[in-house]
């Protein structure tokens, strides 16, 4: 068969840019279908990119090549590390990105991506020929053919909008949704679940009393997603966002009224995300709270709506307009777009491989939403992977399969094909064992290499990396071959800084694991000219060098267990003393490795050593 494209990409969001640019990158004759170019990269929620663990993967996105960084960095226009007071585990960084630039870059990026066609249609169908994907059918029943497909369809399948007991088909903003492709997919031997998300009000700015609310403002320190850019931005032009709590009046009415909601009143039969719920949803499981947090931020500086963020609902329009009144700044609030709850098919992510690969069906690659994840930033990270290992299958090479020691990209799809998901998967800092490891500051250090080995990342910023690090060993050489030297200068230094004359002489490298002791004392002592960003990483990497060896040493004992490959052609059934439930959830999940397999839930310690002694005797031989 001649294939009109090596690949088809289904979906124009984050995923399906993503998967698209990087597979074009890498050489493929790459087709993205979108039901609308204008909603490329579209923010249907709040348009701010990263938060909490979400900040770092978005840093990871650009180390192996991805485009979110550094279309981010160029349309925010507020920028701030979370967690900054915290260990340098937790800290991420958030943008508040302009909803109406971020597209038009993403698209503009992906225009000028050699090897890259972008059409506008909707798939309803797959070809398929023995279990094997080979193009796609269209709404007007028109057949592409490509060697691989992947599915970034967010939450198109099927969808209906749930405003109170009103039920409208249809995707984000009101666009058509796709109607057959899910039932298709079922047809096929897919496994289909039902899951919802939604989102709050937004409110016309003049109508915001803001001299009621607390100013959240930008950090007063420059900071990229990338690792490529200079920042684009201005420090004192950034725009300002504003803190709001519920009160007891917002309790009151939503109690009231909990039954015409769309998800108490029964008329949602997805599954919502845990870690992002409604506000009605958020009054049922904390009823102890006496408020709740909110945030007002801007979508865009070209209009002058804004986002009420925390304040996700389904209830009817009525009372949303008495739920917005009722918070203090918002009395008198004029609703631009009232809240939604969205609900939408996707697929069980038990039924593909690490690679993103669909077991059911060859060549079928998915991404984002479908695959039952939840926000911008996951969609990405799984977009990416899936376009690599789209190009590395066709090409006949093994897949990138990043460990959980290795990004929160790891993590994240560990996390899906090992135990699945039964409502929209939000990354959190928790889901990570190995946190200390994958941190914001070290992203490219950990990922850069692996990118430049799977050609994602070109030879120039392959040497930038290696003169990092080069200049990151030159400095702890430095600090290490200097002593604190107690003369009258220095005690008259640390004396003035309230800090303890130490009593005895030692290196720079050893004074700097002291809590109270920081890189910017250390340069009041000795000259360091050189990137903000590499005193940083040296502080980090000195200060908890005891904690991160101790963590490697865990993630190497992990990584012998991953090492362990089960073979393809292994019969469970063949293996006496299993469980029954290990058995079948073997058998059902198909994992790559030993390590793999302890991950997996109802999979016991027992059953692993039986596993273990079985693999040994049959094929060690």
């Amino acid at each position: 068969m001649i294939f009109m494209y090596d690949l088809i990409v289904v979906g124009g969001g984050h995923a399906g840019c993503e998967a698209a640019h990087i597979s074009a990158y890498l050489g493929l004759k790459t087709l993205l279908i979108t039901a609308n170019k204008s909603n490329i990269a579209d923010m249907p929620c709040n348009p701010s990119i990263g938060g909490t663990a979400k900040g770092i993967i978005v840093r990871e996105i650009d180390a192996l090549g991805g485009l979110m960084g550094k279309v981010a960095d160029r349309t925010h226009f507020q920028i701030k590390m979370l967690n900054n007071g915290k260990g340098p585990a937790v800290r991420s960084l958030r943008a508040q990105a302009d909803k109406v630039t971020y597209p038009k870059v993403m698209l503009e990026f992906l225009e000028n991506t050699p090897n890259l066609t972008i059409k506008e249609g909707m798939v309803e169908d797959l070809i398929i020929e023995n279990n094997t994907v080979k193009g796609v059918v269209l709404s007007d029943k028109s057949k592409i053919e490509s060697k691989c497909v992947i599915l970034t369809t967010g939450t198109y399948l099927k969808a209906n909008i749930l405003i109170g007991s009103e039920n409208t088909p249809g995707g984000p903003h009101g666009e058509a949704r796709s109607n057959s492709l899910s039932d298709n997919l079922k047809k096929l031997g897919l496994d289909i679940q039902r899951l919802k998300t939604g989102t709050p009000p937004r409110i016309k700015k003049d109508s915001i009393d803001f001299s009621k609310m607390q100013e959240e403002n930008g950090d007063n320190k420059y900071y990229t997603f990338s690792f490529d850019n200079p920042p684009f931005y201005k420090i004192n032009e950034q725009q300002k966002c504003y803190l709001l709590y519920t009160n007891a009046k917002t309790h009151e009415i939503i109690r009231n009224n909990l039954e015409k909601s769309a998800m108490y009143g029964g008329y949602v039969t997805g599954v919502g995300p845990r870690y992002c719920p409604s506000i009605e949803d958020k009054l049922v499981r904390f009823s102890d709270k006496e408020r709740h947090q909110l945030f007002l931020e801007p979508e865009s500086i070209y209009y002058d709506e804004w986002y009420l963020q925390g304040f996700s609902t389904s209830m009817p329009k009525d009372i949303q307009e008495d739920m917005v009144h009722s918070l203090e700044g918002l009395e008198n609030a004029v609703i631009s777009k009232y809240a939604y709850a969205i609900e939408y098919d996707a697929l069980n992510p038990l039924q593909m491989n690490t690679s993103l690969e669909n077991k059911v069906i060859e060549n079928l690659f998915t991404a984002g939403q479908i695959n039952g994840t939840s926000g911008y930033e996951e969609a990405a990270a799984q977009g990416l992977i899936a376009g690599i290992n789209a190009h590395h299958k066709i090409k006949g090479l093994e897949p990138l399969i990043l460990r959980r020691d290795e990004a929160y990209i790891g993590v994240l799809i560990d996390d899906l094909v090992t135990k699945g998901t039964k409502e929209p998967y939000r990354m959190l800092t928790s889901r990570a064992e190995y946190r200390l490891l994958l941190r914001h500051d070290n992203a490219d250090l950990r990922l850069r290499a692996i990118g430049y080995h799977h050609g994602t990342i070109d030879e120039e910023r392959y040497n930038k990396l290696k003169e990092k690090e080069t200049l990151i060993n030159e400095i702890k050489n430095i600090l290490r071959n200097n002593n604190l030297k107690l003369n009258t200068e220095t005690k008259e230094l640390l004396t003035s800084l309230n800090i303890e004359i130490p009593s005895f002489s030692t290196s720079l490298y050893l004074f700097l694991k002291r809590p109270e002791i920081n890189m910017d004392i250390i340069k009041k002592i000795i000259p360091l000219d050189y990137r903000a960003d590499i005193l940083e990483e040296v502080e980090i990497e000195i200060k908890y060098e005891g904690y991160i060896a101790k963590v490697y040493k865990e993630a190497e004992k992990a990584k012998k267990l991953e090492e362990k490959l089960i073979p393809k052609d292994i019969n469970y059934d063949d293996i006496l003393n299993l469980a029954s439930e290990a058995r079948q959830k073997l058998k059902d999940i198909e994992p790559i490795s030993i390590g793999q397999a302890t991950r997996i839930s109802g999979v016991n310690p027992s059953d692993i050593a039986i596993l273990t002694v079985y693999l040994k005797k049959k094929y060690d031989k």
